[in-house]
């Protein structure tokens, strides 16, 4: 795909990734998923290489880059066939929300270790009740009379916990001036009382799994929260458009696996007197394939430089169209590239049919199409709201 766009250094990155990638490819992700685990060789030789942590700040062991990088990280392994999904959680989130407004003591415990990748973390947001409804988060944390703090609530399809040492979970804290409840951020290590998870059966097959989560009366101490209990939203936002900016990497990755094994097989499939890619029939879809692939990578790198260069309102619009962009072009590249196989496409020696269901992550999570279409509608177009 086109690099014009990047500069030479972001070119460098991106070719020392798809040479990582390459090494490791689909077989080793199946393989990982086949038998329940994790893959952790991949994991730890991204974290040596500095990929994990390449958007985090260099006095913490980070590259000092930001979602430009990452991005391009987790979309050139992605589209080796090995997307690593802990990297949209764990340095995009989590790293990102900590490096911004987390204290020195946060950002001294946390930041080195998910920057050299010996320390994961989960992000739940998600609740049975509310979906995509943030407003009715029931999550809630209230301070003890010692300064600390008790969370109380429910989270659904949060990835990864089984392995992460922490979780950073949003609660509402009440407002004592107005009494309304705003959004807040914890941190809650993984063996703390009353913090309990249980595996949801999923039908998708990825290394990492779902989990629900209880929070049974969990006590923090009063550093759990990061940053200002008064600045809930603008803490929030700076996880999710990140959040937005990595899955429609992670989009474009996938997207650009199985394009590439169907034009492969489309220039080699031969069953008339040309390959089946000389006819329009099947070369004209891939071709659009493409074409749409390209046109979400680049409102991708414009949502990264304008997180990056800190407008979050401008990245906020541009991250929610690259998801969107990203997503669409990524169902129809698999099913084309699934249609282009035939029958091969559905069985396990060219590795595509798993993707129709993983593909359809990138529509749904972390928002879905709809939502994201409310949001162009309304703040981006001024029409009113229906709800």
């Amino acid at each position: 795909m086109s690099t014009v766009l990047e500069n030479e250094e972001h070119k460098a990155l991106r070719a020392a990734v798809a040479a990582l990638g390459t090494r490791y490819g689909r077989d080793y992700m199946t393989s990982v998923i086949r038998e329940g685990s994790h893959p952790h060789e991949l994991w730890s030789d991204a974290a040596k290489l500095g990929y994990l942590g390449v958007n985090l700040p260099e006095e913490y062991g980070g590259g000092g880059g930001g979602m430009a990088e990452l991005s391009i990280v987790l979309e050139e392994l992605g589209a080796a066939g090995s997307p690593l999904l802990m990297m949209v959680v764990s340095p995009a989130i989590c790293g990102t929300v900590i490096a911004r407004f987390g204290t020195g003591s946060q950002k001294q415990q946390w930041l080195p270790g998910l920057a050299d990748g010996s320390l994961t973390m989960a992000f739940g947001i998600t609740e049975p009740d509310a979906g995509s409804n943030s407003h009715r988060i029931t999550t809630t944390a209230r301070r003890e009379s010692g300064g600390g703090w008790v969370l109380t609530g429910r989270k659904v399809f949060v990835s990864g916990v089984d392995i992460a040492d922490a979780t950073l979970i949003v609660g509402r804290t009440e407002d004592a001036r107005s009494g309304t409840l705003k959004p807040c951020l914890f941190i809650v290590p993984r063996d703390t009382p009353g913090f309990g998870r249980s595996q949801i059966d999923m039908e998708l097959h990825a290394p990492e799994k779902q989990f629900e989560l209880t929070l049974d009366d969990v006590r923090l101490p009063a550093d759990a929260l990061v940053g200002d209990e008064d600045a809930g939203l603008l803490q929030l936002f700076a996880g999710l458009n990140p959040e937005r900016i990595m899955t429609a990497a992670f989009g474009i990755g996938m997207g650009r696996y199985a394009l590439g094994k169907a034009v492969e097989y489309a220039r080699t499939r031969q069953v008339w007197k040309a390959p089946i890619g000389a006819h329009q029939a099947i070369a004209h879809p891939l071709a659009i394939a493409h074409i749409e692939l390209e046109l979400a990578r680049l409102m991708m790198q414009k949502a990264a430089r304008l997180y990056d260069e800190g407008d979050d309102i401008g990245a906020g619009e541009a991250a929610n169209m690259a998801k969107y962009a990203a997503g669409e072009a990524c169902v129809k590249a698999v099913d084309q590239a699934v249609h282009t196989l035939g029958g091969n496409g559905l069985t396990r020696e060219y590795g595509l049919a798993s993707l129709v269901t993983a593909a359809r992550v990138a529509r749904i999570a972390p928002v879905s199409r709809e939502m994201i279409l409310n949001y162009v509608s309304h703040q981006s177009l001024g029409l009113p709201k229906s709800y």
